[in-house]
């Protein structure tokens, strides 16, 4: 209960200790907003993360998939294409990138590290090609107001569109996780691979399905971020994958596979967001940022490698 409750815990410490000593416009509806709004892609994206990290894997391309898949809607856009066929088409080549992590990895035996490493680089270029280096520009739709402030008259929906669609994301990831056989059959790899197999479970075709889901959310973030600026911009979402690999493991999720939570990565992003806010409320520079959310992702997996050799008695 602990290790379920500890991320959720401290994101009100977090919060608290902001609150107290932050500038009044910290504690305003507005920045609660502004913060959700800021959450969106990291939270959207590290869903699917959380998925790969709990079968034992790892993705480093989010970032540049992410990157793509905003090109990808705005070029579309600018065809003349209906907003609906450009974010469905943005995040069905997003899953066709994740088909081909979890194809190198499976079929081919690819360290998921290596693997995701070069399509991190193979994908941010495809984004790099189509956009032709630079930002394309798009026509304004209603997929700007996914992630756009309420207005007056939409007040009653407390949260912009897109911050309620990543959160009825989560509440279906949440239960496929718990009562699916997928769910089961993921979280029996992450655990042990070798006893998952012995027990008939179909390891390659778990993992790709987990690497497919990771590009999926990858896309659907892309879309929430093309949201925020109305451009598809190749060069966007740079380091991103670090956000949202934190953003699990801060949650709770083991980078060995066998543990996480979808809660946990949602509380895990919110964390690193918070932090970010309260460090420009006092007007801290980039790097002090950085420097906060990396001792915190080192401590978080400092605390994760005692727990385990407490339990395994170590």
């Amino acid at each position: 209960m602990i290790n379920k409750l500890g991320p959720l815990l401290a994101l009100f410490a977090i919060y608290g200790f902001f609150a107290m000593i932050a500038p009044a416009s910290f504690r305003t509806t507005g920045n609660l907003e502004l913060m959700a709004i800021q959450t969106a892609s990291v939270g959207t994206a590290a869903i699917g993360m959380t998925f790969i990290i709990m079968s034992a894997g790892i993705d480093l391309s989010v970032g540049s998939i992410v990157a793509l898949a905003s090109v990808v809607i705005a070029v579309l856009l600018r065809s003349e294409a209906p907003p609906l066929v450009a974010a469905l088409s943005g995040i069905g080549l997003a899953t066709l990138c994740g088909l081909v992590n979890g194809v190198v990895i499976t079929v081919f035996k690819v360290v998921p590290f290596i693997a995701t490493l070069g399509t991190l680089l193979l994908v941010r270029g495809v984004a790099l090609f189509l956009g032709d280096e630079q930002k394309v520009d798009a026509p304004r739709t209603w997929l700007r107001e996914l992630l756009s402030y309420l207005p007056p008259e939409r007040a009653w929906m407390l949260l912009p569109p897109g911050v309620w669609l990543l959160l009825v994301l989560a509440v279906g990831s949440a239960l496929m996780l718990r009562y699916t056989r997928l769910g089961r059959h993921i979280l029996a790899v992450g655990s042990n691979e070798q006893t998952a197999r012995l027990c008939g479970v179909a390891i390659n075709r778990v993992k790709i399905c987990v690497y497919m889901i990771g590009g999926a959310t990858a896309g659907l973030a892309g879309t929430m971020l093309f949201s925020r600026l109305n451009v598809g911009d190749p060069t966007s979402a740079g380091g991103m994958e670090l956000d949202v690999i934190a953003a699990v493991v801060i949650g709770g999720g083991s980078l060995s596979g066998g543990e996480g939570s979808i809660l946990g990565s949602l509380v895990g992003a919110m964390i690193m967001t918070v932090i970010k806010s309260g460090c420009t409320q006092f007007g801290l520079p980039t790097y002090t940022q950085q420097m906060v959310t990396g001792a915190i992702i080192v401590g978080a997996v400092a605390l994760d490698r005692l727990r385990h050799r407490t339990t395994r008695g170590d």
